[in-house]
């Protein structure tokens, strides 16, 4: 079966130049994407729940920026995420080393200040 002239063109210029590498490594590296979605998904539900459930729950002006919080810490690990899964795939395809991924310090650095937040609120209220 000839190949897609489209789907080739955009291997090329998403991908680049290089050998296609053993289709386990790419489902592999998919099965990561997906997995930096679902965490995506996961934030981008707790920002709708917290505006839609939590009146009342927090002292004056601290529920906005934590909506606004977790729908921006979604935003960033979605684009991260495909980010990622780019520079992984044309790693494995020029057989190069794997560069640091600055997604899982950003996130892990946003849910500890959305936390902090978020216990400071609530304190607030005691």
């Amino acid at each position: 079966m000839k190949p897609d002239i489209t789907s080739s063109a955009l291997n090329r210029f998403l991908l680049g130049n290089g050998q296609d590498p053993d289709p386990r490594f790419t489902l592999a590296n998919e099965r990561t994407f997906l997995a930096w979605i679902r965490t995506a998904l996961a934030l981008l539900a707790s920002g709708v729940a917290v505006e839609a459930f939590s009146q009342g729950v927090f002292v004056a002006g601290a529920k906005r920026p934590l909506v606004v919080g977790l729908l921006s810490m979604s935003l960033l690990v979605s684009l991260g995420a495909f980010w990622r899964w780019l520079s992984v795939e044309r790693a494995l395809r020029r057989e190069s080393a794997l560069l640091i991924s600055p997604l899982t310090p950003l996130l892990s650095l946003g849910c500890a200040v959305l936390v902090g937040g978020v216990m400071i609120a609530l304190w607030g209220q005691g």
